[in-house]
């Protein structure tokens, strides 16, 4: 019998109606070469505002991971908010599976909208794909936010047992679950705190209308940011650069933040939220934004940097 309820469809259309509430419209841009980017652009920009990317990472589409954040960043930002390829309703027909052409992607939507010159914030793989923006774009690049970005992870951590999987093929089966029971194991690995238990005909649904298509692209996504990965090959940026982290996370560990941190040296700012695992974003947004909106817009009332460059943890 058909469903005539869909729970994650019914959160796509609130989640769209409040994005369009907090004043932002959905755009679609050609790219050309069978690749369409979907973002949600001010539906009236005010050069008064500065501008303001926000990056999602792997998972359900960007109304998902940024809905919490929107209204306040809006208020004070013009804001974009893309679907990176193969979330939502961004795709290309393109071989391409690198961060790098995820960014150019991105900065070929910011350049449709007219967009010079902008601040970035970016979680976990979206702060894959903002570092490299960062890196191939510089003058677009004002200001960098990277939220649990394992951006300086190498290939070796897996066979040196850094994270909860010891294989590629694991890792996808972990990011993209297709049964209730992974995505209950997923979420005890990137929650510090269990989540309350959601019925299994939920997280089905979940399952079917958000982690099914373009799978196999989704993997592909997966090992093209393993493959060969070297802390030699990471490109040193000039951006002022937060970098935020969750005390417990297990999905890229704090050692990463730490080492982010030493690579990019006075460039970066390191916080460490306590009691938070990987899902700062739906775990502790309360912080996440505080600590994001003192570093964009009032950076003279944010902590003094040499108390942050350890990675001071902060409540």
């Amino acid at each position: 019998m058909a469903k005539c309820f869909s729970f994650a469809e019914t959160r796509n259309r609130c989640f769209r109606f409040s994005f369009s509430q907090a004043g932002l419209k959905s755009a679609t841009t050609d790219l050309g070469d069978g690749t369409v980017m979907h973002c949600w652009v001010p539906k009236t920009y005010k050069p008064s505002k500065p501008n303001l990317l926000l990056v999602h990472g792997i998972g359900a589409n960007a109304m998902w991971q940024w809905n919490e954040f929107i209204s306040p960043f809006v208020a004070r930002f013009n804001v974009y908010v893309p679907d990176l390829l193969f979330f939502g309703d961004s795709y290309t027909t393109r071989p391409e599976r690198t961060e790098q052409f995820q960014a150019q992607c991105v900065a070929g939507v910011l350049k449709a909208q007219g967009v010079r010159k902008t601040n970035v914030v970016g979680i976990s793989y979206g702060g894959f794909v903002s570092y490299s923006l960062a890196a191939q774009f510089p003058e677009m690049v004002e200001k960098l936010v990277l939220c649990c970005a394992g951006v300086c992870m190498e290939d070796k951590d897996m066979e040196d047992g850094m994270f909860p999987v010891k294989s590629v093929d694991e890792a996808v089966s972990f990011l993209f679950p297709q049964t209730p029971e992974k995505v209950k194991e997923m979420l005890k690995i990137v929650f510090y705190k269990p989540m309350v238990k959601v019925p299994s005909c939920f997280v089905q649904d979940f399952i079917d209308v958000l982690c099914t298509e373009y799978l196999q692209e989704r993997t592909e996504l997966v090992n093209a940011l393993h493959k060969d990965r070297k802390m030699s090959n990471v490109p040193k940026i000039n951006q002022s650069t937060l970098i935020i982290w969750g005390e417990y996370d297990k999905v890229f560990p704090l050692e990463l933040g730490h080492r982010l941190k030493r690579h990019m040296d006075e460039n970066a700012q390191l916080v460490v939220i306590k009691d938070c695992g990987h899902a700062m974003n739906a775990e502790k947004p309360k912080e996440m934004y505080k600590h994001i909106k003192l570093f964009l817009v009032d950076p003279h009332l944010s902590p003094k940097k040499a108390n942050q460059t350890n990675g001071q943890k902060v409540d």
